[in-house]
């Protein structure tokens, strides 16, 4: 079975990361089998730049037949002039949306050899293993009306609407239990019930998906009070379920626990389990094209394509583990780099990786 792959280099540091996932996907899936027809196009702002919109038709069409994308980053300083709507990163919320991409996952594995590079103690982050899932389509970020008015009495107001329907909370919950059920057994809501109606009608539907799973145990926090207890006491957490703008914010908090955000990778997915894997930091602008930026992101969106969209555990696995040993040699980019510590670059890491892979290639046969 031939799957297809379309890649999104992106913007930024996202070609460079990109190249060396490409790598990395090329030689695990000659290891394992697998048999992939790989595609690129723009997405962001080199597509603003060559066709015009950040989500062209050239590459909407790709999208909708692939069975599954990887991406690099979108956006960037050069593009932030330029009207809300026209901005790159409205291409990313296009072909979400396109997709119906309506869970993101965002694990937070702290590998052991980085305990000491997390902005907390080690032990309170040794290991540390989160999965957040962030609904994706919906709330404040899609919610119309939207937009930037001038009042009666001359003063400008921006205002956006944050909304959800039942059925959106229903499948994001359904998925975050299913998966729960899968790890630790324990699921953890996300909300502002106190405050917000719109939370308010989540947390009622959780719960009430929740009686379905009676092996999962189901708590609820307020979005303060989860932010604080994610650097407080990370481990207490499994699965962590929240909407959009929530899941947005205590993803990139997560991120920190794990030493890096150059680490963490993500996976978008539908109900086809068709997805969009993709690293969690953003298009760094500032050191794009220096062949310092950390691929390692990205190679984990790889095993996490490879597990969810290909069914291809095995393959994920191998990735992850090689991953883990290009740490053990003490491989480093500058971000998750010590004092004193020898600092390789982009593609010389993917080529550890590389590496790594074809030292197993006896065993995955």
């Amino acid at each position: 079975m031939s799957h297809s792959i379309l890649l999104l280099p992106g913007d930024g540091i996202g070609p460079e990361v990109v190249v060396q996932a490409r790598r990395v996907l090329e030689r695990v899936a000659d290891l394992y089998g697998l048999t992939l027809e790989i595609d690129e196009a723009n997405l962001g702002g080199i597509a603003i730049d060559r066709e015009g919109q950040a989500y062209p038709e050239s590459t909407r069409l790709k999208a909708q037949s692939a069975s599954a994308l990887l991406m690099g980053a979108v956006g960037g300083p050069k593009w932030d002039n330029l009207p809300a709507e026209q901005r790159p990163e409205r291409g990313l919320l296009a072909i979400r949306a396109d997709l119906d991409l309506f869970a993101n996952l965002r694990p937070a594995i702290l590998f052991p050899q980085l305990a000491d590079a997390s902005s907390l103690k080690p032990e309170l982050v040794a290991g540390l293993d989160i999965l957040i899932v962030r609904e994706l389509t919906g709330g404040i970020y899609f919610g119309e009306p939207r937009g930037i008015r001038t009042r009666n009495d001359g003063e400008r107001e921006g205002y956006n609407t944050y909304i959800y329907r039942e059925s959106e909370i229903k499948r994001i919950a359904r998925l975050a239990f299913e998966l729960a059920a899968k790890r630790d057994g324990r699921v953890t809501s996300v909300d502002k019930a106190n405050v917000l109606e719109v939370t308010q009608l989540w947390r009622e539907v959780v719960t009430r998906i929740g009686e379905d799973f009676t092996d999962v145990q189901l708590d609820h926090l307020y979005v303060d009070n989860a932010a604080m207890q994610l650097v407080r006491q990370p481990k207490q957490f499994d699965v962590l379920v929240t909407g959009n703008i929530f899941g947005d914010i205590l993803s990139d908090t997560a991120a920190m626990l794990t030493g890096s955000i150059g680490m963490l990778p993500s996976a978008s997915l539908n109900a086809h389990s068709a997805g969009l894997y993709e690293p969690v930091h953003g298009s760094a602008p500032d050191i794009a094209g220096q062949d310092i930026a950390n691929p390692l992101a990205t190679i984990l969106s790889v095993a996490m394509l490879l597990r969810y969209s290909l069914d291809a555990g095995d393959a994920a696995a191998a990735v992850e583990a090689a991953v883990s040993a290009v740490l053990d040699e003490g491989c480093r980019t500058a971000d998750i780099a010590a004092t004193g510590e020898v600092v390789m670059g982009t593609e010389a890491m993917g080529s550890a990786v590389l590496s790594a892979l074809k030292g197993r290639e006896g065993n995955s046969q």
